[in-house]
């Protein structure tokens, strides 16, 4: 009786899960009307560059730290951002940002840099 118990319970918990798409499970909030470096950009970096992007990093020959050092690097860190994992130039290394927070450093670019 156990048995059946255990089989029963199992098949319920794996005919239960679902299986959703990143799109799906992802925050789908529309980005601002205009993003600005402090409120949006800024803690996209802080969380995904400075870490090596800082004096002393292993990055530090393009330094991340603040506006016109993230502004003067846009084109660069677009490129970056959105290379294949594997690319041996592709940022944050061994990883990636969300699309969403991908869309955000390009509106940024395209809402005029703003501080």
């Amino acid at each position: 009786m156990k048995k059946l118990i255990i089989i029963l319970l199992s098949t319920f918990y794996l005919f239960s899960c679902e299986s959703r798409t990143y799109e799906e499970i992802s925050d789908q909030t529309p980005l601002n009307a205009t993003i600005k470096y402090v409120d949006d950009v800024k803690p996209i970096i802080d969380a995904n560059c400075i870490i090596c992007h800082a004096p002393g990093g292993s990055g530090s020959f393009q330094i991340l730290t603040n506006y016109n050092e993230v502004k003067m690097s846009i084109d660069e860190i677009i490129n970056r951002i959105q290379k294949p994992i594997g690319d041996p130039l592709k940022m944050p290394q061994g990883s990636t940002l969300p699309p969403q927070q991908i869309e955000i450093i390009k509106k940024w670019k395209t809402d005029g840099l703003l501080q």
